[in-house]
């Protein structure tokens, strides 16, 4: 099966993260978890955010590369909205990348590189009326055009406002929604093998 290395969103390792996870094992997959908030975790996104800020994003960014760079090469890089800063990154600059899942968020294929990278597969998932998702130039444009540049990458979108909609720890799951991106979350983890 498939070899996965999964980053947590802004809230840090939170137990519906470790759910996700959990649930990509029992279809047989392979998944590393990293901590980049060396262990906290927080009660509302702004809070988590807070401490990416105080942090630094970069640090916690580095942190993600760091985990991601000392496994094996032939990964899928997969993350939960700041999860994604790290999951980008390194699939579009390691060699050896099998895929790439982006959950509630996407940065301009420019930021790491001129061109998404030959032969990474990569699928998008976030809500449509999410407003951290889809404000104007943000992570909606930025996956629409990385869609466009490559016959690789897949969007999905879902009707809802929520951010972190498939954290089943948290006030924003959404069951329906949360069940169909496993769903086809699992599919493209099959296909990679």
């Amino acid at each position: 099966m498939t070899e996965v290395v999964l980053y947590h969103h802004a809230q840090g390792l939170t137990d519906g993260v470790k759910a996700f996870a959990d649930e990509l094992r029992r279809a047989g997959h392979t998944v590393h978890l990293p901590d980049l908030y060396e262990g906290n975790t927080f009660a509302t996104l702004d809070e988590g955010l807070e401490y990416a800020k105080k942090t630094g994003f970069g640090v916690v960014n580095e942190r993600g590369v760091s985990a991601g760079e000392a496994l094996p090469e032939a990964l899928v890089y997969a993350g939960f909205s700041l999860g994604v800063m790290p999951a980008q990154q390194l699939a579009q600059t390691r060699p050896g990348a099998k895929g790439a899942l982006f959950f509630y968020s996407c940065l301009p294929v420019s930021e790491f590189g001129e061109a998404w990278p030959e032969g990474v597969p990569v699928q998008i998932h976030g809500m449509d009326e999410d407003p951290f998702f889809t404000e104007e130039g943000g992570d909606l444009d930025a996956a629409r055009a990385l869609v466009a540049s490559t016959d690789q990458a897949e969007l999905f979108l879902y009707p809802g406002k929520d951010h972190l909609f498939a954290d089943s720890s948290l006030p924003a799951y959404d069951e329906t929604a949360a069940k169909l991106l496993m769903q086809r979350s699992l599919a493209f983890l099959e296909a990679i093998r």
